[in-house]
């Protein structure tokens, strides 16, 4: 018998004809600014495009008017020491918000392994400016991670996981989600160098990937990262 049809994935904001066209993605009042007042930066990291009708993106004040591909440019220059995994064999929908929270904390990079597709309207459009990366499976994963240097860093509330909260993480690792429900995999639990629990106090046994992720992601900033750049 065949596998069943993979679900695809809803759609993701439309195709960006021009960088002064990307949505904004919160609700109420416009998000963003105008035309540039006044005569125009000859800096070619600006946008004609959105140097003439504004800029409704939601990108910190510091990229505005910036072309994407200069904003992306810049924040590769900076970023930080830990790449993200998550497992996707059951069309998890928590990737979106995943991919957002690495965004939100600067990660090299994002690593999707199993189904290729995802739903990206958690992202908000984050996925424009944030690396993903496609892997097969865990082994081709930790192959890649072991090349890369990488300690693998398992989250997930099992038997002998150390507390995220009196724990450092290490600096060049690896964090490696499961999906919602089962958790991690037991090739991916078999593999991890490190295993780091969550503590919940209330009475759900988990919390989602999502959710996971950001907490682990902002503790890897406190042990590791200064302030963020104002100017």
């Amino acid at each position: 018998m065949s596998p069943p049809a993979e679900p695809s994935a809803e759609p993701g904001p439309p195709a960006e004809p021009g960088a002064a066209t990307e949505p904004a993605t919160r609700p109420g009042p416009p998000v963003g600014v105008g035309p540039w007042p006044g005569e125009w930066p000859s800096d070619d990291r600006y946008d004609p495009e959105l140097l003439a009708a504004g800029d409704q993106r939601n990108v910190v004040d510091r990229y505005r008017y910036w072309r994407r591909e200069a904003i992306v440019a810049d924040l590769d220059s900076r970023r930080h020491d830990f790449h993200v995994a998550i497992e996707n064999w059951q069309h998890d929908l928590n990737i979106g918000t995943v991919v957002r929270n690495a965004n939100a904390f600067l990660a090299r990079q994002v690593h999707i392994v199993g189904r290729r597709r995802w739903n990206r309207r958690g992202a908000m459009v984050t996925d424009r400016y944030q690396h993903v990366s496609h892997h097969d499976s865990v082994d081709e994963l930790l192959t890649w991670a072991r090349g890369a240097g990488l300690l693998v860093v398992g989250i997930d509330n099992l038997p002998g996981s150390r507390p995220l909260e009196t724990e450092p993480l290490p600096r060049a690792c690896l964090l490696l989600f499961g999906q919602e429900g089962p958790g991690l995999s037991a090739a991916a639990r078999a593999e991890c160098d490190l295993l780091y629990s969550i503590a919940q106090y209330g009475s759900t046994r988990s919390i989602n990937a999502g959710v996971a992720s950001g907490i682990a992601m902002y503790a890897w900033i406190r042990a590791h990262a200064g302030p963020p750049p104002t100017g």
